[in-house]
């Protein structure tokens, strides 16, 4: 059965100059849902290893193969993994999956510059192939990725970093004959708002029409 649509809707329009910092950030992170996490692991210009979730994160491009992350600052200052990309010029995004969930969420938390999250978190740790960066061992999916071009947006920096290399566990399968990775193997997670995240659920499948 097709469902109905509801009558044309008397929307309450809400001009963004009236409205400030945090109801901005609010509605938009409502409504632009799910969002995936870029989990981006870096090392310091000292070797310390540092890895935070950023959901401002998307796909940019194929060829090339470009990803983006939007980083902010903490009281004025550049996050430690803003700083640690400037200074080495690569980094890692490890794809949220369930079981990462929680170690995700630890790895959020402000901490000193010095202290390692890998230790914090307790996630084992691993050296990328192609680039100079960490990345979560026993991530199923991992970009290996070079800062590509940087956009400064004020108090935000868009980081386009280039794919040089991509990590997958052998054992997801893909669909058909294609290199599409099986989003129910996966198991990817997707941030809402404020404290909120949501899992796959349901997967529909609908052909485009010709």
């Amino acid at each position: 059965m097709t469902p109905e649509f509801p009558e044309d809707i008397q929307h309450r329009v809400i001009s963004t100059d009236a409205i400030d910092e945090i109801e901005r950030y609010q509605i938009l992170t409502s409504l632009v849902v799910p969002r995936p996490i870029g989990w981006v692991s870096t090392r310091g210009q000292d070797g310390t290893l540092n890895i935070a979730p950023f959901s401002f994160f998307a796909a940019v491009s194929a060829s090339p193969m470009l990803v983006s992350l939007s980083i902010g600052t903490r009281r004025g200052v550049a996050k430690d993994s803003l700083q640690n990309i400037h200074q080495q010029g690569v980094f890692c995004v490890n794809v949220v999956t369930e079981m990462h969930l929680a170690a995700m969420n630890k790895t959020s938390a402000s901490l000193p510059p010095d202290q390692d999250e890998f230790v914090f978190a307790d996630l084992p740790v691993a050296t990328a192939n192609s680039v100079e960066a960490p990345y979560v061992a026993n991530c199923p999916a991992v970009f290996e990725c070079q800062l590509f071009k940087e956009v400064d947006l004020g108090r935000v920096n868009m980081i386009i970093g280039e794919v040089v290399a991509v990590r997958l566990d052998p054992s997801l399968p893909t669909i058909g004959d294609s290199s599409f990775v099986d989003s129910e193997a996966l198991r990817p997670v997707g941030r809402l708002w404020g404290p909120a995240y949501t899992l796959l659920g349901e997967v529909k499948i609908l052909k485009r029409p010709e």
